[in-house]
């Protein structure tokens, strides 16, 4: 390993939540940004028991590893049911929406590339 190489080593929980704008009792840390690495962030996703996101287009791919609870996650014309241990692929430019467990909540990691991500909401279908 070069000297110009960043090693980052540190517990999830000490980054800060913070809440997501169009989300209900839904928050967000990314754990490690545009900063740290060059090519991926990474971000952790908290929904509270029926929290969730709207209907919503992002410009950049998401790569997703449930952490805890379950959701309805809206993908397309799709509606997925996905819990603790599964893996959520969504293109660039694709409608997604989600809907927490009103009782389990939602937890999920996500990459996507360090690229500018434009977020537009659209009217929810879900």
């Amino acid at each position: 390993m070069s000297n110009t190489e960043k090693v980052i080593v540190k517990s999830a929980e000490s980054f800060q939540l913070e809440k997501v704008g169009a989300g209900e009792k839904t928050y967000r840390s990314v754990l490690i940004g545009s900063d740290d690495a060059p090519n991926f962030a990474l971000r952790r996703f908290v929904m509270e028991p029926g929290g969730g996101m709207p209907n919503h287009t992002n410009s950049v791919e998401h790569e997703q590893y449930i952490l805890k609870g379950a959701a309805e996650v809206g993908i397309g014309e799709d509606v997925y049911s996905v819990k603790e241990g599964d893996v959520v692929f969504i293109p660039e430019g694709v409608p997604h929406w989600y809907k927490a467990d009103a009782k389990l909540g939602f937890e999920f990691l996500c990459i996507v590339p360090n690229k500018t991500d434009t977020i537009e909401i659209l009217d929810c279908g879900c």
